[in-house]
């Protein structure tokens, strides 16, 4: 209980302190090549997954010139799927430098952020450069057009997806969903909570 608790308190300190961290390390200009969408509808898709479900599985392209399955990381890492709606915006500019900042935390819980949305290569390549490079894997869902998302019934209706959370564990069994307001950045602390109630788990059946 405490344990949650002190983990908690830290994701909320990060959550405070990156906001003017993340601004800081940005480009000058990088807020005046963001585009504001008006207020959008929450959600907008009905999840085909559920807690308890083994994810399924994908290969998807990476900025870094590599082609990612999410099995390879069975045995060894749970995983974090993060998708957001696109690139360019504003709440997905300033979530991702958060988990950049919060690296350790998902390393002490041996865990890796697959960051998923359904731009092209090109257009994420130069959006991470400009909002500072993350240490996770960040994937495109472009073609065949938001195939993984639809998989995992987060693809709305325009085209994007939602700003979702799903948290696997090592064996590749999906643990916790978040479907969060596309308009709102979710939660840190819904991630390392989730995170160390897996660790909690595999520590007492050892």
């Amino acid at each position: 209980m405490l344990a949650n608790i002190a983990v908690s308190v830290l994701a909320a300190l990060i959550f405070l302190i990156q906001a003017d961290i993340s601004q800081a390390e940005k480009p000058k200009n990088f807020r005046e090549l963001i585009f504001t969408p008006e207020s959008l509808k929450p959600i907008d898709s009905d999840l085909k997954v559920k807690v308890g479900d083994t994810a399924p599985d994908f290969i998807l392209p990476s900025i870094q010139g590599e082609k990612v399955r999410l099995s390879q990381f069975q045995g060894n890492k749970n995983v974090v799927l993060s998708f957001v709606p696109a690139a360019w915006t504003p709440v997905c500019s300033d979530q991702w430098p958060g988990y950049v900042f919060a690296r350790q935390l998902f390393e002490d819980q041996e865990a890796i952020i697959l960051g998923i949305t359904v731009d092209n290569i090109p257009t994420l390549y130069a959006w991470t450069r400009q909002m500072g490079e993350v240490w996770f894997p960040v994937l495109s869902d472009f073609w065949p057009h938001g195939a993984v998302a639809d998989t995992y019934g987060v693809l709305r209706g325009d085209g994007t997806t939602e700003r979702a959370l799903i948290i696997i564990d090592k064996q590749g069994i999906i643990r916790n969903i978040k479907v969060e307001d596309i308009n709102v950045r979710p939660p840190l602390d819904f991630i390392v909570t989730s995170l160390n109630r897996l660790n909690t788990k595999k520590t007492s059946s050892e």
